[in-house]
């Protein structure tokens, strides 16, 4: 019983201190989800509307994602090794939820679904953009709490997002419709930014009217 218990203490500290080795910025982090956001958006667009490849493609990395969590989510020395090899890209956040990444997946498969062909890639741009702005503006010099994040942070998301946004739908939509995506970012729902940011971009694209 001493053994066990033991054994089960040590692995306990080392899954700690592996997710203890994500903390911080994480520059890699953020990079991989830029270069995911704009890879899909243009992955998408240049097989265009009628395309069954993109979905195809989303659905079996979402599947693979899921599986993964699956089993490193039921085991400790998975998790442990999960967070020790992608050190660069896992968070803290994560040790015992779906990863950001397979968040991400689900995002962009159920905008891919639901969205006219338009409107995927704007939305997936300031997914791209945007988000990861705000978190490291806000992890470096957010000193005003607003929401689940900081005024510093929503600021930098806004401006992000109209200048993603204005070639896409022009200035005063793209104005009215960063807006409404950073404060639904901002609100501290309970649901995933992956997935959350993605719709309300959709969503408020298509109250301002772009065409679809």
């Amino acid at each position: 019983m001493f053994v066990t218990g033991d054994a089960e203490r040590s692995g306990g500290s080392e899954f700690a201190a592996a997710v203890r080795g994500t903390e911080g910025v994480q520059p890699w982090r953020r990079l991989f989800h830029v270069g995911g956001g704009v890879g899909i958006a243009a992955f998408v667009h240049w097989m265009g509307p009628a395309s069954m490849v993109p979905f195809a493609t989303l659905a079996g990395a979402l599947a693979a994602a899921l599986l993964l969590d699956w089993v490193r989510l039921r085991s400790r020395v998975a998790n442990t090794t999960f967070f020790r090899w992608f050190s660069a890209l896992a968070s803290p956040r994560e040790a015992r939820r779906l990863a950001s990444s397979t968040w991400f997946l689900i995002g962009a498969l159920t905008v891919l679904v639901v969205a006219p062909h338009p409107l995927f890639a704007p939305a997936m741009l300031v997914l791209a953009l945007a988000d990861p702005a705000a978190s490291v503006i806000g992890r470096l010099w957010g000193r005003h709490k607003l929401g689940k994040g900081s005024w510093e942070g929503t600021g930098i998301f806004f401006l992000v997002a109209v200048a993603v946004l204005t070639p896409f739908a022009g200035l005063p939509a793209a104005l009215i419709s960063a807006l409404v995506v950073a404060v639904a970012e901002v609100v501290p729902s309970g649901i995933d930014d992956n997935l959350t940011v993605p719709l309300a971009t959709v969503l408020a694209l298509w109250l301002v009217g772009m065409p679809g």
